[in-house]
């Protein structure tokens, strides 16, 4: 078997298995990311890449993840009432990658729209601000964009 193949069957694997959880779980999963390794004799990078794929926001998923000995994963699945309508915001407003002026459009419209209070939209403009992601360098504007599409998969749900 080719390594691109069976690298494949295991990301399949491992999604099911994680979607059985979350069915059983009632969309709201938190598991421990060696369990997940030790059951499929993976890295957690395995893990990892999986969760970056298959469980991402504009599939209508929110995962948090702790790293370390006692390290995590969090995965909730999010309702969303209009999906063609989040998949064309997440597309087409936000995309890949995201500056902060087109952030705070897309934020003030947020608020004008009241979906958020004031308050609540300034404090994510503080969160996507350069200063906030002063660390991440040259990546600044992906983080960004995907700080965004996890803040609207809960506020559009």
């Amino acid at each position: 078997m080719v390594k691109g193949d069976y690298m494949a069957k295991l990301s399949n694997s491992i999604e099911e298995f994680l979607n059985l959880l979350l069915e059983e779980a009632d969309g709201n999963l938190e598991i421990q990311r060696s369990k997940i390794s030790d059951k499929f004799n993976c890295a957690p990078s395995q893990i990892n890449y999986v969760l970056t794929t298959r469980f991402t926001p504009y599939k209508g998923y929110y995962v948090e993840s702790r790293r370390g000995g006692g390290g995590y994963i969090r995965i909730v699945r999010v309702e969303i009432k209009n999906k063609s309508r989040m998949e064309k915001i997440f597309k087409e407003e936000i995309g890949d990658s995201l500056t902060k002026g087109k952030a705070d459009q897309i934020i003030d419209e947020l608020v004008h729209l009241e979906y958020l209070t004031q308050r609540e939209g300034e404090l994510i403009k503080v969160l996507v601000n350069d200063r906030s992601l002063n660390k991440a360098n040259e990546n600044k504007n992906e983080l960004r964009a995907d700080i965004l599409k996890n803040i609207m998969l809960v506020i559009l749900q």
